[in-house]
């Protein structure tokens, strides 16, 4: 707020040589000093100006970046929706997708995990698409790999609800919830190391960032993107507007 206070402040006292400037042309007026009196005098007797300033500036900014992510969106739908190597939970031919960026030692996407599981259980007629997004270090990498190992072997959600409840990862544990879910250790750890794993993990890297996303978790539903948690109702109510919308399937 102070920095954007700062940087009101100086555009206005800029704008005192313009001002100054086109008295001039005209022959008589105030000189420069006593525009930028006249505007410092100005905005410490209303304040509230450079606050509404701010403020219609954020919206702004706020209006153009959701424009910027919905082109963005529209622009990667297929990689977005229907990458061949995202795992994909619930009704594969929905008409309504949900596609989430998490990492799986994020507490906010355990946070919001119980609204997307409940979603899948109510709504028969959407997919979900998790996109790993590990940014939270060396084993959110690891359990990511492993993840996407895990759908080799047909068992990727419960894979990965099991790596989400747990409150704290390491490669060891990661590996324990693997055998804890059925997964055959030794062809997962095979497959973790396929070239191609990685490369998907960099391709959503790059995807995220010409989204707009750089955090844990990021939601796209229909061509809006929700960063940060959502609800059970929040989640139907997005849900319902992209149907209406006609969905992205």
């Amino acid at each position: 707020m102070k920095r954007a206070i700062s940087a009101a402040l100086a555009a206005l006292v800029l704008m005192a040589p313009i001002a100054a400037a086109a008295h001039s042309d005209h022959g008589s007026g105030p000189d420069r000093n006593a525009i930028e009196g006249m505007v410092r005098d100005y905005l410490l007797k209303n304040p509230e100006v450079i606050e509404e300033a701010i403020r219609l500036l954020r919206a702004k900014r706020q209006e153009e970046e959701r424009k910027r992510a919905e082109a963005a969106i529209r622009e990667n739908g297929e990689a977005l929706r229907a990458h061949p190597l995202s795992p994909v939970s619930g009704n594969t031919g929905g008409d309504v997708t949900v596609v989430e960026f998490f990492d799986y030692r994020c507490g906010y996407c355990k946070r919001a995990l119980p609204a997307v599981t409940a979603l899948l259980k109510e709504d028969a007629n959407v997919r979900v698409v998790w996109k790993e997004f590990p940014i939270l270090g060396p084993v959110s990498v690891f359990a990511a790999r492993a993840a996407m190992a895990a759908d080799r072997q047909g068992r990727y959600y419960p894979f990965h609800l099991a790596l989400m409840k747990e409150p704290e990862l390491s490669e060891g544990k990661v590996l324990e919830i693997a055998v804890g879910t059925g997964l055959d250790l030794e062809r997962l750890r095979r497959d973790m190391e396929d070239p191609a794993i990685q490369a998907y993990l960099d391709e959503t890297q790059a995807l995220a960032r010409e989204i707009g996303i750089s955090g844990t978790p990021a939601f796209v539903i229909g061509d809006t993107l929700v960063p940060g948690v959502i609800d059970s109702a929040r989640m139907k109510e997005l849900v319902a507007a992209a149907r209406a919308g006609g969905g992205r399937g």
